[in-house]
């Protein structure tokens, strides 16, 4: 090995792994302004408008893609339904939900795709990536099932779990259709125009910002958060994620996330917004396992 491959096998890796501190994080994070001093609109708003500014600012001194007129559909599409999509929903199963349940039923996410690329895109898995994916989806209806009792900072955790699930379905939809379009721009070049198409339906959310307790608040805590979410998971972790799978490949880059909940579980208890349970560690374990088998299957197909 080369002293310049091994730089570039750790800058990959160390890209890949601040973005998924990021990601983890954002979970207590979130939990943690909602509702006290946001509503899950609020939160919402802040980072698809927040991220579409720090976007389209970061153009102005870099060098930009145009981007193809054939492509726009898709980017519309991307950033309407599946990114906004994606990030509301998510805020709202944090508002309801247990901060490591989402976490784990996010992970998810491959899972979806594989699924969405079944019935839309006619693909036609092995019996190993199918049985991978009944395991996953063993594990996601273990978090669901399993008892909540003692745990607290959440009100309807059945309802949390649905609208995680949903956020997954949505950034599914994100990936699938944004999978070329990805391939062919560079990162701001791209996601400048994801995110204003996300910030145009987030437009509706600004009404319920003047009136969250925020605005009252005497603490700094609670701006540091928000300005972490929109800075780090928001905009930081989607610019790390392309030089991540240049230097290391995709394959590796996508099994960081299953670390994501590992992240999430840890800076919720030292924040005191979630417990962990043992049935949530079971799940995990099924959802990572079944994802772990479902890559499998599909590198040998390709093979």
């Amino acid at each position: 090995m080369t002293k310049n491959s091994l730089g570039n096998i750790l800058f990959g890796n160390a890209c890949i792994l601040t973005a998924t501190i990021f990601w983890g994080v954002n979970y207590p994070f979130t939990k943690a302004l909602i509702p006290d001093f946001m509503s899950s609109e609020g939160v919402a708003a802040f980072r698809v408008l927040g991220g579409c500014l720090l976007f389209w600012l970061s153009s102005f001194f870099i060098r930009t893609d145009k981007i193809e007129k054939q492509d726009f559909l898709k980017i519309i599409i991307g950033g309407a339904l599946g990114l906004f999509g994606c990030i509301y929903l998510f805020v709202i199963a944090l508002d309801y939900g247990s901060a490591i349940d989402i976490a784990i039923i996010m992970t998810l996410q491959p899972a979806f795709v594989m699924l969405i690329e079944v019935i839309f895109l006619h693909r036609r898995p092995d019996l190993t990536e199918y049985a991978g994916l009944a395991i996953s989806f063993i594990g996601a209806a273990l978090v669901i099932l399993t008892d909540h009792t003692g745990t607290s900072h959440a009100n309807n955790f059945l309802l949390g779990d649905f609208f995680a699930v949903c956020a997954g379905i949505c950034f599914a939809i994100y990936l699938v259709i944004l999978q070329k379009p990805t391939q062919k721009y560079k990162p701001i070049s791209l996601l400048r125009w994801v995110f204003l198409f996300a910030a145009l339906p987030g437009l509706f959310l600004v009404p319920d910002l003047p009136s969250m307790a925020i605005w009252d608040a005497d603490k700094l805590v609670p701006w540091l958060e928000i300005a972490f979410i929109v800075l780090c998971p928001t905009f930081f972790a989607y610019l790390l994620v392309q030089p991540a799978s240049k230097a290391i490949g995709s394959m590796l880059v996508a099994l960081y996330q299953y670390l994501t909940p590992v992240v999430a579980a840890l800076a919720a208890i030292l924040m005191g917004v979630d417990h962990l349970r043992w049935g949530q560690v079971a799940a995990m374990l099924l959802i990572v396992s079944g994802m772990l088998l479902t890559n499998y299957g599909k590198k040998r197909l390709k093979n």
